[in-house]
């Protein structure tokens, strides 16, 4: 992709409206807690007091708005404390800059670094860094430090009094989470009546999972009805797939396929039933012809074979889902007897997360790692911007750090579309405040009242997009100038300067020192081609081994692929928007190899859902084809990191002993899935495979597409290249 059309994606993404539902009584909520500790302030002390509550409550409620399964209580009041520290902090080291800076620095790297916990804690850590940048305006006093920090910390407090003393969907994330679970593979059923192959994006039960996780207060409190239905919707998806598929399911056309056509239908009217059930708290009711539709005649079943086994097999598990969605009252729920969900996924305390923490930050302290990139991009432009704004014959010069830290992320687009998006939104919050600020003269009370009613707005917009709701909080920022005495001729066409500055900071730290998705993808893709090895070895050997032991195996080696994916598609999604040429992998090469290895997925899923139980005759042939694709895979791993041409020879060998062996007509199921995957692993050997001069001449084409992709539309004419 080029940067012209980059910077113009980025443009298009930082202004987008995101389709999002309005949470109006938690952005409520939040605004109350910033008006609780504005009004008290303003009444007892100051107005620069109540600015400084109104900066910890603003911030902690802000964070409770960002996606995390944690009491929202619990990240206020972290957010808090971290708010205050770093008050007191930098102003204990604002008096010179020799002490200053190296502060801000350490800081700014430590907040980036805290992106290797995830998105939430790198947030809030960033918010910190801001605070830190506003003690320099504080009084020269540690006492009135003390005293600033304090009430930063209480607005915190009083965010995570409101939300224990007034709870709204106390678990509405955990059900909206699982409820999409379920509506996802009611989803893939329906497409899978048109498309027998079609794909499905493990993301939804990927996510459910991570809910699932709870401390051990939550597990005590947690509805039953959030107990058992992931485990359902892990068990329905592969059942559907084998259904559906011409080569181990229904016949491609008859009576047989519209059969199987009439039992996905069903399934994904009773999915979605019970998706509503568990969203809502209700019951939910299914139509007598799905019901109807799901009883199996022993008599006149047109369905045979593995197919029948795969009808009855869903059939019994959407009994469990009819249970679920008939009894949806949340006193009534009954949670389905899951293996997998027998025990709690445990999620750490606080206190015991220090030590998950310091592994996560430990793997990410390399050089290579997009967050230690991030984290030394962020300690240098906090400084270089602090110094930068030093100079400036301006006040407020803080801004400028303070933007480029709010807007910085560790990829380029987020980057850059939240510079745009900062800049539109100021610009537009900026024009829109100063205007009631001069139409109503000076009046503290009143821009208190207006602040609060800023900060409600951005809290409500928050999730349709960052220039919407960055418009609401440069208004918020406005009149809290406007509350403390601030003439807005001064401080408003400073700010709009200034933001630009920051942002302009923050892009071109990215061009200094990038952190590329696009070279890493050969990488990206040998990892998850490993795990998927992994996985269809764990497949074949619950065949060869029917044990407990065994499908335990199976479930890590299945989670450990969908984490290796998800990698992949992150990495993926990333290179296709940055303005870098394809190293190793061009765009179209890369499309080939992740529909080849999702061919690869969805052969060992459909042989997953016809795994026998633990009492079953066992298949030995299976092992050796296990060992043999366990093989090949890690070592294909190993030549698409070095470009080297994969080769499949224990593979091919394997399956050809098993074909002459009369033992293995007993299980065709996975004899065909065996199949498919080699099938898949050619299609994946043809797309990674050249020689030396097929990669000169593949480079020089994918340049040239590039090229006239980029010139097609700058004219107006043709669709826009899916670049890499």
């Amino acid at each position: 992709m080029t940067w012209l059309r980059a910077l113009r994606e980025v443009v298009r993404s930082g202004l987008t409206i995101e389709e999002a539902r309005l949470e109006p009584l938690l952005a409520l909520r939040t605004a109350v807690g910033v008006a609780l500790v504005i009004g008290p302030a303003l009444w007892l002390a100051s107005p620069a007091y109540a600015a400084s509550a109104a900066l910890g409550a603003y911030s902690a409620g802000a964070a409770t708005f960002q996606r995390t399964w944690r009491p929202r209580k619990v990240i206020a009041l972290g957010a808090g404390v971290g708010l205050a520290l770093g008050t007191f902090l930098g102003y204990l080291a604002a008096g010179r800059l020799a002490t200053f800076l190296p502060l801000l620095a350490v800081w700014a790297f430590a907040a980036g670094m805290a992106w290797a916990v995830g998105s939430t804690a790198g947030i809030v850590a960033a918010t910190t860094v801001g605070s830190m940048l506003v003690t320099v305006t504080l009084p020269t006093s540690i006492g009135r430090a003390l005293e600033h920090a304090g009430i930063i910390a209480l607005g915190g407090v009083a965010q995570a009094l409101l939300i224990l003393l007034f709870p709204i969907r106390r678990w509405g994330a955990h059900r909206d989470a699982l409820a999409d679970a379920l509506a996802a593979v009611a989803d893939y059923a329906r497409r899978l009546r048109h498309d027998p192959t079609a794909p499905f994006d493990p993301e939804p039960l990927m996510t459910a999972r991570d809910a699932a996780a709870v401390t051990p207060s939550q597990a005590r409190t947690r509805p039953s009805v959030l107990h058992g239905p992931r485990g359902l919707a892990e068990r329905i998806r592969p059942v559907v797939a084998a259904l559906a598929d011409p080569g181990v399911g229904a016949p491609p056309e008859g009576p047989g396929r519209d059969r199987a056509r009439e039992l996905l239908d069903a399934a994904a009217e009773v999915l979605d039933a019970a998706a509503r059930s568990i969203r809502r708290g209700t019951p939910a009711e299914v139509s007598p012809g799905s019901t109807d539709a799901l009883c199996i005649d022993e008599e006149h079943e047109v369905l045979e074979g593995p197919a029948r086994q795969a009808a009855e097999r869903l059939v019994e598990l959407l009994g469990e889902a009819l249970e679920i969605a008939r009894c949806g009252t949340p006193g009534r729920t009954p949670a389905p007897p899951v293996p997998e969900d027998a025990q709690v996924l445990v999620r750490p305390t606080m206190f015991r997360l220090v030590p998950v923490v310091v592994r996560a930050v430990r793997r990410e302290l390399r050089r290579d790692s997009p967050v230690f990139r991030h984290a030394v991009r962020l300690a240098a432009v906090a400084t270089l911007g602090y110094l930068i704004a030093a100079r400036l014959p301006v006040g407020h010069g803080y801004w400028v750090p303070i933007t480029s830290v709010m807007v910085m992320r560790p990829d380029f687009h987020q980057t850059y579309a939240r510079a745009v998006a900062r800049l539109a939104g100021t610009l537009a919050g900026v024009a829109l405040a100063t205007g009631m600020v001069r139409a109503l003269g000076p009046d503290a009370q009143v821009f208190g009242l207006l602040a609060v009613v800023s900060a409600g707005l951005s809290f409500m917009l928050n999730r349709t997009g960052y220039a919407y709701s960055q418009c609401f909080t440069a208004a918020y920022v406005v009149f809290l100038l406007g509350m403390g005495g601030q003439a807005w001729e001064q401080t408003v066409p400073e700010r709009v300067v200034l933001t630009l500055l920051g942002g302009a900071l923050a892009m071109l730290a990215y061009v200094v020192f990038p952190a590329w998705e696009t070279p890493r993808l050969p990488g990206r893709l040998a990892d998850w081609l490993a795990a998927e090895g992994r996985y269809a070895a764990a497949v074949l050997r619950s065949y060869a081994e029917p044990t407990r032991e065994q499908h335990a195996d199976l479930r890590r080696a299945l989670l450990a692929s969908r984490e290796a994916r998800a990698a992949w598609q992150e990495a993926y999604d990333r290179a296709r928007q940055e303005p870098v040429r394809p190293r190793g992998l061009t765009s179209r090469e890369a499309e080939e190899a992740q529909e080849a290895i999702e061919g690869f997925d969805r052969a060992a899923m459909l042989m997953e859902s016809h795994v026998p139980r633990a009492d079953s005759r066992p298949v030995p042939e299976a092992e050796r084809l296990a060992e043999a694709l366990e093989a090949d895979t890690a070592q294909a791993a190993v030549d698409v990191r070095e470009h080297r041409n994969p080769d499949w020879a224990r593979v091919e060998e394997a399956l050809h002993a098993w074909e002459g062996a009369a033992a293995g007509d007993g299980s065709p199921v996975v004899r065909r899935g065996a199949a498919m995957q080699k099938r898949a692993l050619e299609a994946l050997a043809t797309a990674v495979s050249r020689t030396p001069l097929e990669r000169d001449v593949g480079s020089a084409r994918e340049e040239q597409r590039v090229q006239a992709a980029a010139a097609t539309e700058g004219d107006g004419s043709g669709s826009a290249h899916r670049g890499g």
